[in-house]
């Protein structure tokens, strides 16, 4: 079981993002509509942890400053090993600093950061494929250039469970 504080983005973005896996689906390839208990939304991750409390790290992030909402500018694709293909957001200062203040947040919990979830070490990414072939990939690259740039809008945050999907909504964007 894994932890994460996620950004979510408003109606707007989250509908175009699902119409891209619908479109992904559609060519067979797979996407997180479909990945493990498809209760996925579309999402940045700013932490995943693997132990922790998750009131104590709810309360840890709510005792941040509210950044309030806003706009991720995506216009790259990315890859991960065993092909986690994914969107890239420009990497800002206001993004990299709000991820290094819930990481130095939730990890004053006690809690244990995935190694890749360290500031320096991060890749900011909202994930569209799981599991891609390597044969899929020019049609999943076509198919997501059609639709790139994307001005992502964030306006909410939530802590999520990777293993069931169940979202704790916080009452803040950190």
């Amino acid at each position: 079981m894994a932890l994460a504080v996620c950004l979510l983005f408003d109606p707007d973005t989250e509908h175009a993002l699902r119409r891209l896996w619908d479109r992904l689906e559609d060519l067979g390839i797979p996407t997180l509509r479909t990945h493990t208990h498809r209760r996925h939304v579309p999402h940045l991750s700013y932490t995943v942890l693997r132990t922790f409390v998750v009131g104590e790290v709810a309360a840890a992030v709510e005792r941040l400053p509210d950044g309030g909402p806003m706009v991720l500018h995506l216009d790259a694709l990315g890859s991960f090993r065993r092909g986690r293909i994914w969107l890239a957001p420009a990497p800002t200062e206001d993004l990299l600093h709000r991820q290094r203040r819930v990481v130095d947040a939730v990890v004053g919990t006690g809690a244990d950061l995935h190694r890749n979830y360290r500031p320096g070490s991060w890749t900011p990414h909202c994930t569209l494929s799981p599991r891609t072939r390597l044969t899929d990939l020019p049609r999943l690259a076509a198919a997501i250039y059609d639709v790139l740039p994307v001005d992502a809008v964030v306006d909410a945050a939530a802590l999520v469970d990777s293993t069931t999907g169940e979202r704790y909504a916080l009452r803040i964007i950190p």
